[in-house]
């Protein structure tokens, strides 16, 4: 690991931007950036300066915002630490969209722009004008009005909570009773979870329409037919089209989905059942207990520290930087919002992780994934524009997935020989899983966004269809309410519409860093180092071939890569 030399730092507190600058004020911000919007961009020099002078100062206003988006997720009920967010949202992120589009377009304009190094500048010219052809200021309220509704739907999601065998717990809580062995208690676990979140399904609904609303609206205002189009250009998607989604969506259908049934047969012949209900999916076969790696998060983190050590010493010390009290919420409260993250200080360049661990498996997994991400965000540090170290997610999720396979041979730290095969099996027989929930959440993104003014019961109709395509072989009857509004927890569709094909693409690079290592460790971290130090400098397919990846999404390709999941498969036990 790199670490930043002391002359670098005091560079950087030499820089553009006071020290005692107050980012979530507009009022201190606006001086700086007239300053960048007024300058003289005739030489390639001044053009550079005002770049780099650009990133420092987005440095200080992104880690404002993440600050502010932490304090509130860890707190959803904290009204005061609402409040600060939501101003930051309402008063200085649309200041931030149309200054933002001043500069793109005087660097643009610049006559020094084409001496830019171009290996250097080339994705961030490229998508500087991507955001100038989309950019319309009428669309800056309408994306304050987004957020806020994200927020609103997180609140929701946050507030929940069920009384369960005389204790209230939080939905990620519950999600232990769901491995028990007593199947009438599964079922009564997975009701009130239901139930429950039924109670506000209305109200998330109501929500979800009008973000599709807004969102079909923006797409209108930039001069496209259909938001799922805007999307990809916003997203900055080059390397791929729907069209290539689409063939995911068909590979997974064709290569996972039949091997996720059998192993659902499988299940129900192991389990003994007449019929897989939902609450059946989580279970051990064997009727072994829950896999329970750690009873508290100080265990949790003790023990992926030693995991990651074992992988790499350099990347336990990574990991081990981020235990000083500050980059880390991992416990699962009220009032914290649900789900798992990991995001970036940029000022500081230092990583912060989220999630709700409750002592299953999946938290360590999510432990491992969020750290993957942190470890992307060490690599890329040093790169001196804040556009070089953001990757496209669909690099960033190789990150994190990659390491949840890594620490595979390390499972000891946490489990016997036996469970740790359990964890192993799991892991890979999600993965199976994973692929076809991805295909079926981005198909209906797809048909939604390119579906305007449809109704509450066709986007229904087109979600069962997408259940009985791409989901499990389980048994609805009576429950047909509950999985109809399944979506309802999937909380991409609401805060980052179109943020989850991301996944797919990178559980394929993931798969192929683990075969990498099975056959060198030595190479694969090698290989995933290099390409992580990259950040987002390079475009997609470079950053996969930066680590000896194919960028392919093709039934072929996904036929290759769940072949030997299959075969690691059959060398664990049941």
């Amino acid at each position: 690991m790199r670490i930043i030399t002391s002359l670098a730092l005091q560079r950087r507190s030499m820089g553009f931007v006071p020290n005692e600058l107050d980012a979530t004020s507009w009022e201190q911000l606006e001086p700086l950036y007239e300053n960048l919007a007024s300058r003289s961009l005739h030489d390639v020099n001044q053009l550079e300066m005002m770049i780099q002078d650009e990133s420092e100062l987005r440095e200080w206003v992104s880690e404002a915002g993440s600050r502010l988006y932490v304090s509130m997720t860890c707190s959803t009920d904290d009204e005061e630490k609402k409040s600060a967010y939501l101003d930051f949202v309402e008063n200085v992120e649309p200041k931030l969209s149309a200054i933002g589009d001043r500069l793109n377009r005087l660097i643009m304009e610049s006559p020094a722009v084409n001496e830019l190094d171009s290996e250097k500048y080339e994705v961030m010219i490229r998508d500087i004008r991507a955001d100038i052809e989309i950019f319309r200021e009428e669309n800056i309220p309408l994306s304050t009005e987004l957020t806020k509704l994200g927020q609103q739907y997180e609140e929701i999601c946050g507030s929940m909570m069920v009384t369960f065998e005389g204790e209230e717990r939080t939905m990620q809580q519950m999600g232990k009773f769901l491995q028990v062995t007593n199947r009438e208690t599964r079922e009564n676990a997975w009701k009130s979870v239901w139930e429950r979140r039924m109670k506000d399904a209305d109200k998330i609904d109501d929500l979800y329409e009008q973000m599709l609303t807004i969102r079909h609206q923006i797409a209108l205002n930039a001069g496209f037919e259909n938001f799922r189009d805007y999307a990809f250009v916003a997203k900055h998607r080059f390397d791929y089209t729907p069209s290539d989604c689409e063939d995911f969506h068909l590979a997974a259908e064709e290569v996972c989905v039949p091997l996720g049934r059998i192993l659902d047969k499988e299940r129900k012949e192991l389990l003994d059942v007449d019929s897989l209900r939902p609450w059946d999916l989580g279970v051990d076969v064997h009727g072994r207990p829950p896999l329970k790696p750690f009873e508290n998060v100080d265990e949790m983190v003790d023990g992926t520290s030693r995991m990651f050590h074992k992988v790499s010493n350099e990347l336990g010390i990574m990991f081990d930087s981020l235990r000083d009290g500050k980059s880390l919420d991992l416990d699962s409260r009220k009032g914290k919002a649900p789900g798992g993250y990991q995001i970036s200080f940029d000022k500081i360049r230092r990583p912060f992780i989220f999630m709700n661990a409750t002592g299953l498996q999946r938290d360590l997994e999510t432990m491992v994934h969020e750290a993957g991400h942190a470890f992307h965000a060490m690599y890329s540090s040093e790169l001196e524009l804040i556009d070089h170290r953001d990757p496209p997610i669909e690099y960033a999720e190789v990150a994190s997935m990659s390491m949840e396979l890594l620490v595979h041979p390390h499972l000891d730290e946490f489990y016997s020989k036996i469970d740790a095969d359990r964890a192993r099996r799991s892991h890979l027989e999600g993965i199976v899983g994973l692929l076809p929930w991805i295909a079926t959440i981005d198909a209906f993104q797809h048909w939604v966004h390119t579906n305007p003014g449809h109704s509450r019961n066709d986007r229904t109709e087109v979600w069962r269809d997408l259940r009985s395509r791409f989901g499990a072989n389980v048994e609805w009857d009576g429950i047909e309410g509950m999985r109809d509004v399944g979506w309802h927890r999937q909380l991409h569709l609401f805060t980052y519409p179109f943020y989850y094909i991301e996944y797919g693409i990178a559980q394929l690079g993931a798969l192929q860093v683990w075969l990498q290592s099975l056959d060198s460790i030595e190479r694969a971290l090698e290989n995933y180092a290099h390409s992580m130090k990259l950040g987002g400098s390079k475009p997609l397919p470079d950053l996969f071939g930066a680590a000896e990846l194919e960028f392919s999404f093709d039934p072929i390709t996904v036929q290759r890569l769940i072949d030997a999941v299959q075969l690691k498969l059959s060398e664990l036990p049941a």
